[in-house]
């Protein structure tokens, strides 16, 4: 079995920092892209970023020139750097990865919120 454990979550003022972190651990054999979420109340779940195990990035334009993700391929763990956050970056961020294990699929985290004050 696949876990994926976020952290780094948190209350902080509007032009902050925050850095999520989402390790995965179990029987995996490879991961492909991993990425982040987010979901804010009463909206949809929405592309935040992601990257592939190249190192290939994408980004909402909506975080681009704020956010930065990065992975550490030995951790098995996916990073994402939040810089000058804005209140409209308040919701529950979601860590995602396309895992082999003796199957291929996604896996998603529990979730960790972000409140950004005004």
């Amino acid at each position: 079995q696949v876990q994926l454990v976020e952290s780094g979550g948190g209350l902080v003022q509007a032009g902050g920092s925050l850095r999520l972190s989402c390790a995965a651990s179990g029987s995996i054999i490879s991961i492909n892209d991993m990425g982040w979420y987010r979901q804010a109340p009463g909206k949809q779940r929405e592309l935040v970023a992601t990257v592939i195990s190249g190192g290939n990035t994408n980004y909402a334009d909506s975080v681009k020139g704020r956010f930065t993700i990065s992975r550490d391929n030995a951790k098995n763990t996916v990073y994402l750097q939040m810089d000058s956050l804005k209140p409209e970056d308040t919701a529950v961020y979601y860590c995602n990865a396309h895992i082999w294990t003796y199957t291929y699929r996604a896996y998603w985290g529990q979730g960790t919120p972000v409140t950004v004050s005004s």
